[in-house]
């Protein structure tokens, strides 16, 4: 027999059960009031670099997903520490986030004076994305494949020339893998950002550059640049027809190139937890993940935890490839 409860009992339970759900919701979100204000992202990186692209990308939708404007800001110069100081030097409540590149990992051995501490002053929110570097040069070079190229290089010893996007950035480092791994002599060429490098590269007055997919691939369709390979370990899906350095038998070439967030060390946890969460919701919208692919963006994602771990890992072994090639940006 179903037991009778009299209507105000009845009532009664109703209320409850209604007065419980939004406090059911509220327990669900870790950081209830945040945000309530427009979120500022500091890009390291000059406009229009694979950073910035990623970035801007990714930050237009996240900031639809919490319902607050964010806006992005250029503060390149010094191999990314100056954006970076400026982050470390921003009230950890979340409204100022960094966007890097894998040179972040690379700037705690090449530059010893900076005001911050990588590992001790920020936290991991996850990657955002893998940009394979693909190793460009211009087609009036002559050069058709990347053994020609290392053939070229050693029949001049010295004589080739190499840019990057800055001293000590992930292309310099990607550049330096492969010289190194070919066993080639050449000549370093730091421009200020990825579009004044591909300048020069262009009009043939550097030989080779470790572009970012996401920078070079117009240009690579237009027939302006020759992509000889992909720096990273797995082709690009992009690219596919593009071998990597490794399959074209550049031994220890492969170097990976993401693209990540970080905040302030001292942001709340509550805080760090709901962007993460928001950032792997929006990398993970059909429309993000297809704006992506089409510049050859690979997903790459992590929790905070791990992607801490991850970047005191590529610390150390930056390290010694800066050791090895003998980087010096001081």
């Amino acid at each position: 027999m179903t037991p009778h409860h009299p209507p105000a009992q009845r009532t009664c339970a109703m209320l409850a059960f209604t007065l419980v759900l939004p406090l059911h919701a509220l327990a669900q979100d870790p950081a209830p009031n945040w945000p309530n204000k427009t979120l500022r992202v500091v890009v390291p990186f000059t406009p229009g670099s694979a950073t910035d692209a990623v970035a801007r990308i990714v930050t237009e939708r996240l900031g639809t997903q919490l319902g607050h404007t964010i806006v992005v800001e250029n503060r390149p110069g010094a191999g990314g520490t100056i954006g970076v100081a400026v982050v470390a030097k921003a009230n950890p409540d979340g409204y100022t986030l960094l966007v890097h590149s894998s040179s972040y990992t690379v700037t705690p051995t090449t530059y010893s004076n900076t005001p911050y501490d990588t590992l001790r002053d920020f936290s991991g929110i996850t990657p955002l994305a893998n940009l394979p570097n693909v190793l460009v040069i211009a087609p009036s070079k002559g050069v058709r494949s990347v053994k020609d190229l290392i053939a070229g290089a050693r029949a001049k010893p010295g004589s080739l020339s190499y840019a990057s996007a800055g001293a000590g950035s992930a292309t310099q480092l990607n550049a330096e893998r492969f010289r190194l791994g070919a066993g080639l002599e050449g000549t370093h060429v730091p421009f200020k950002g990825t579009p004044e490098a591909l300048t020069d590269i262009i009009t043939g007055r550097i030989d080779i550059y470790f572009c970012p997919v996401i920078s070079v691939l117009q240009f690579i369709k237009d027939s302006r640049l020759l992509g000889l390979a992909v720096g990273s370990t797995k082709r690009s899906s992009a690219l596919p027809d593009l071998p990597t350095t490794l399959e074209a038998g550049v031994p220890n070439s492969d170097y990976n190139f993401w693209v990540g967030m970080v905040v302030p060390a001292k942001t709340p946890a509550g805080v760090i937890s709901k962007l993460h969460q928001n950032t792997i919701k929006t990398l993970q919208t059909p429309d993000i993940t297809e704006r992506k692919a089409k510049l050859g963006a690979e997903q790459m994602q992590m929790t905070p935890r791990d992607f801490d771990a991850y970047i005191k890992n590529e610390i150390g072994i930056n390290a010694a490839l800066v050791k090895a090639a003998k980087i010096n940006v001081n």
